[in-house]
């Protein structure tokens, strides 16, 4: 192996090219070779700039194609590759946000403000409980689901989420008791159960999204290292149009049962069709999705098969989990720690509305303004979430400083009125309020909530994303369920002294902690990962452990120190060396069967006659070589301790 450095400069030209592509693609690499990562700042950000423009004027042109050819083509892209994919979390956002949308309503003059508000009827631990249970079941779900899903696979876990979130709306939907107080507790229970199914879709649809994006070969693709942010941010942010669409239908059903109008007195009979409608929409889109899953999603599960093919396990990978905790344990303190976070901001921002609704009107008995004004904050969070779909995967911004600016922000616009609460409140001040109210919204969207999803999944290892990111979104939940109960304790302008400090907490968490995976090849870090398995982290010199892809922590700990360019290229090319003489191997077999073609077709590698054609004359020269080698020093040691190892 001492002499493969050497033939790689034996290349023709053509050999060059082709390795070139297959290993130093030109999104990534410049014409000499160079990682965009390694360039000054200012041929940096000209080589982004210039790609990232011409890959825009692709797209377009692309879209324009489809245009053409039938003006409904674009829409039917969208709706296979966002709206799809993110069904679940879509259904999942119009559920859960219409609990805090019908829950006025059921205190509303005229509906059942004795069971619901003034709790005659009712136990008021029940109704307190609504809250509770429901985030109690996503917590029990994201943990449980991710287990099963890295155990079981995607699929699995993709259908049984859908068809627990079915049997919850079905229950929903027809909830009821032979007391009012029965009937609270049958609702509470229904959350409970859909909560798990919730729960569930955090990491299926992070996991599943991004490993489709990827693939299962050995070699990636330019969609994976240029938009697998987006893939996933734009099923992710599906659950703003379920909140959206939840509101929009709450309006209309209440409009229309009511009379045309949306103002107070409700009869019961009103209140009851209007949540009851509202609910069964989405249990009809659910059974639908049940049916998607099981038929039309069979190869969701791909990667981590191949991932458990190569580690040689089957079932759960408990030897991943250690060796995970052991390498990336600092990590689930930014995925973690850092949705925590997000998530009592993501609470506290409906602080906000509350008050200056309180200013604007005084003593209003109609729920609509609310809906209305919660219908455009929904509206101001879609253009979060979009932004941060389209910025997500740029190298100049991306993951890392997408979360700390909208940590920041969100600090800013909360602690402002913090301290300046009865100026802010007050009718003459009010309109400040409100713009940073809706600035919170945004920058929660274009930050950390969008971030928090991606990250909590992509910065680990196949075999254990799954569990990895319903860790993380489970702890995050915690921050929400803390968020539930605090503020039930303490007065209003107390809780704006309390929640901006979880901002600065989330800021130093992800400053420190939390790698930035922008624009790394994700085949890269599944490359690291074999090294690991296989005892030989410090062999490993590929752009995984570039320092622009490790956190302050990780660099600190001296991660990096075994970044090496040109001894990774070297060791690239041996690596696909082994993969074509296991392809040759496969082909040779007796009982192949087509197993060959099927296994060069898992590497992502097509075999083109001058690759072939490289390995076959630079493996007889290593054969010769070789055999001189062991004449010359018979114990073989020089292929052990060199450390231009490959790991096939």
């Amino acid at each position: 192996m001492a002499g493969a450095h050497n033939q790689i400069h034996d290349m023709d030209q053509n050999e060059q090219q082709i390795f070139k592509d297959l290993i130093r693609p030109d999104d990534s690499y410049d014409e000499n070779g160079v990682y965009w990562a390694d360039m000054p700042l200012a041929q940096r950000i000209k080589f982004v700039g210039n790609y990232d423009a011409k890959e825009a004027g692709r797209e377009l042109a692309s879209v324009g194609r489809m245009f053409r050819a039938n003006p409904l083509s674009p829409l039917s892209y969208y709706f296979r590759n966002t709206v799809i994919p993110g069904a679940g979390l879509g259904l999942e956002g119009y559920v859960l946000f219409s609990i805090g949308n019908v829950k006025p309503l059921f205190q509303a003059l005229g509906a059942f403000p004795d069971c619901w508000k003034t709790h005659e009827v009712c136990d008021s631990t029940w109704i307190a409980a609504i809250e509770y249970l429901e985030i109690c079941g996503i917590i029990v779900g994201q943990i449980l689901v991710g287990i099963m899903g890295d155990w079981l696979g995607r699929r699995w876990g993709l259908i049984q989420d859908a068809m627990i979130m079915l049997i919850g709306l079905v229950m929903l939907t027809a909830s009821w008791g032979t007391t009012m107080n029965g009937w609270v507790i049958c609702y509470v229970w229904s959350l409970f159960i859909y909560g798990i199914g919730v729960g569930g879709e955090y990491p299926m649809t992070a996991t599943s999204g991004m490993e489709n994006a990827v693939g299962s070969g050995k070699i990636s693709t330019k969609y994976d290292r240029l938009h697998r942010g987006r893939k996933v941010t734009s099923a992710f942010l599906m659950q703003g149009w379920g909140q959206f669409f939840n509101q929009a239908i709450l309006i209309i059903l209440l409009v229309g049962f009511h009379h045309g109008s949306g103002n107070a007195p409700y009869s019961t009979k009103v209140v009851q069709w209007t949540y009851r409608v509202s609910f069964a929409i989405p249990a009809a889109g659910t059974l639908w999705l049940v049916w998607y899953r099981a038929f039309r999603m069979k190869s969701a599960s791909k990667q981590l098969k191949a991932a458990k093919k190569t580690s040689k396990v089957t079932g759960y990978d408990t030897e991943s989990l250690r060796l995970t905790l052991t390498y990336f344990g600092p990590r689930l303190i930014a995925t973690a720690g850092a949705w925590f976070a997000n998530d009592v901001f993501f609470y506290g921002n409906k602080l906000f509305q509350s008050e200056f609704m309180n200013v604007i009107n005084p003593g209003t008995t109609s729920i609509m303004p609310n809906w209305l004004y919660n219908l455009a904050n929904v509206g101001v969070s879609m253009c979060g979430y979009y932004l941060a779909s389209f910025l997500i995967d740029n190298k100049l911004y991306g993951r890392k400083k997408m979360q700390l600016v909208g940590f920041l922000m969100d600090f800013v616009l909360f602690v402002v009125p913090a301290f300046n609460f009865e100026y802010y409140t007050s009718p003459a001040h009010i309109k400040e309020f409100q713009a940073m109210y809706f600035l919170s919204s945004f920058f929660n969207q274009f930050g950390p909530n969008a971030v928090s999803f991606l990250v909590a999944a992509e910065v680990y290892p196949t075999p254990i994303r799954a569990t990895a990111h319903g860790f993380s979104a489970a702890v995050g939940k915690l921050g929400a369920l803390l968020a539930a109960v605090l503020y039930n304790y303490i007065s209003t302008p107390v809780k704006f002294y309390v929640v901006p400090w979880f901002g600065l907490a989330g800021m130093l968490m992800t400053w420190l902690f939390l790698p930035d995976t922008t624009g790394l090849d994700l085949k890269e870090q599944e490359r690291r990962w074999r090294f690991i398995r296989a005892g030989r982290e410090h062999d490993y010199h590929g752009v995984a452990v570039h320092p622009k892809h490790l956190s302050l922590w990780e660099r600190f700990r001296g991660v990096g120190k075994h970044y090496d360019a040109e001894l990774d290229y070297s060791q690239q090319i041996e690596e696909l060396r082994a993969g074509w003489e296991a392809s040759e191997a496969a082909k040779g077999a007796e009982d192949v069967g087509g197993e060959g073609e099927g296994e060069g077709h898992e590497n992502g590698v097509l075999w083109s006659r001058a690759v072939a054609a490289y390995f076959e004359r630079t493996s007889k020269v290593q054969a010769a070589g070789g055999k001189e080698e062991e004449e010359e020093d018979g114990n073989g040691s020089s292929l052990e301790s060199s450390p231009r190892r490959s790991l096939s």
